[in-house]
Order: C-alpha cells, then sequence, then structure tokens
C-alpha cells in the first residue's frame, strides 16, 4: 500500500469500521486523519449540558446519530452544529490552559515526534493551550486508537508530574475525521495555520515530501 500517495486519502468504497461513543468514529487501515483531543476542564459544564441536549434534540429529528446512516448533507450538519461549535468554544481559551506551560508544550511535542516513521507518519499540528490538533497516518496494522492512547497516556503523566498537579489531564473521547482529499486536507492545514495567531505552537509538515 502507497502511505503517502493518493491512498492516504478516505476510500468511500473501501472497508470501515466506525465506533460509536458520544462522537462516531470511523476507521480505514493506513488512512490520514485529522485529530482533536482536549484538556480535562476546557469546557465548562453548562457549555456541555446545553451541548447535550442539542444533540439529544438533533438525533429526535432525525432518528438516528449514526454517521454512517447519514446523507452527506446530514452529516455535514452534525459536524457544523456539534465538532465546529466546540471548536469555537476551545479557541476561546476556557480552563486551565496548561499547554501553555514551556515544559508541558515540551512534553507535547515531543510526544508527537517519538514514533514518527516507525507508527505513523505526522503532518501539521496545533498545540493550544486546551486542546491538540494532529494529521496523522498510522502505518498500515496500526491502529488509531492506539496511537491516540500511547500519546494521551503518556503526556496525561508526564505534564501533571512536570507541573506539580494531579488527576486527569484529558477528556477521554476525541474528535477523528478521516481526510477525504486534497482539498480537504489543504483546508484542515490553514485551520491549523490559524492557531499560530492565537498563540499556539504550530508545526506545518509535508505528508508527501517527508
Amino acid at each position: 500500500m502507497d502511505l503517502f500517495g493518493d491512498d492516504l486519502y478516505f476510500d468511500e468504497h473501501g472497508e470501515i469500521h466506525v465506533q460509536q461513543r458520544n462522537l462516531p468514529h470511523w476507521k480505514q487501515e493506513g488512512k490520514l486523519y485529522f485529530l482533536t483531543w482536549r484538556l480535562a476542564d476546557s469546557l465548562p459544564q453548562e457549555q456541555l449540558a446545553q451541548l447535550d441536549a442539542d444533540r439529544a434534540a438533533w438525533v429526535r429529528r432525525h432518528g438516528t446519530a449514526l454517521v454512517r446512516h447519514l446523507s452527506p448533507a446530514l452529516r455535514e450538519e452534525w459536524y457544523n452544529l456539534f465538532h465546529r461549535r466546540v471548536q469555537r468554544w476551545l479557541d476561546a481559551g476556557y480552563g486551565s490552559c496548561v499547554l501553555k506551560h514551556p515544559e508541558a508544550m515540551r512534553i507535547m511535542v515531543d510526544s508527537l515526534h517519538f514514533f514518527e516513521g516507525q507508527r505513523y507518519r505526522l503532518g501539521s499540528f496545533a498545540i493550544a493551550g486546551n486542546h491538540v490538533h494532529v494529521l496523522v497516518a498510522p502505518l498500515v496494522g496500526i491502529d488509531l486508537s492506539d496511537v491516540l492512547h500511547s500519546w494521551k497516556s503518556f503526556t496525561g503523566n508526564a505534564i501533571n508530574k512536570a507541573i506539580g498537579q494531579r488527576g486527569r489531564l484529558w477528556m477521554d473521547e476525541n474528535f477523528d475525521r478521516l481526510v477525504r482529499d486534497a482539498e480537504h486536507l489543504n483546508r484542515i492545514e490553514a485551520y491549523i495555520a490559524r492557531h499560530e495567531h492565537q498563540g499556539a505552537h504550530v508545526e506545518l509538515r509535508d505528508l508527501f515530501n517527508p
């Protein structure tokens, strides 16, 4: 499989593995994903409660939250109403924003790079005060969930130790989206790049010319 050519993009005719928690998770082996995960204190409880209520109302109206059962138009509506709204809230910088701490930032950057080329191909990423965005393509045979668990488990322990705090650092669930094509990738990379103006640590990387 050519991991660094057109085959990186989502294949709508290929086999899809779907996991459904609060958010839908689509997986295809060897493909490119846009990941977002956030600190446990990154959103106020009243916003989360409103999000849950709106999501429940949407499901009642449309009969399902299983994204694979939705039309492309409804799928886009789902992302606009829920994922993009959360992104706007995160960009407002709520919570402790411990990732702004220089040592926490160093740990996060080093962790993203650590298994590059061995377990995944690392694309552009942004580390903001309360959340992380990453483009990543796990190698064939490597599960995305294992890559993400490794990042969150190691950094959760290491950052807490470095800044002298205890407790859960990260929210359990993350957002992941398969990258559809070059146009979709360009939009994501532009979005990541804009985080630099918000004070985030940004690395722009060319997946196709490593």
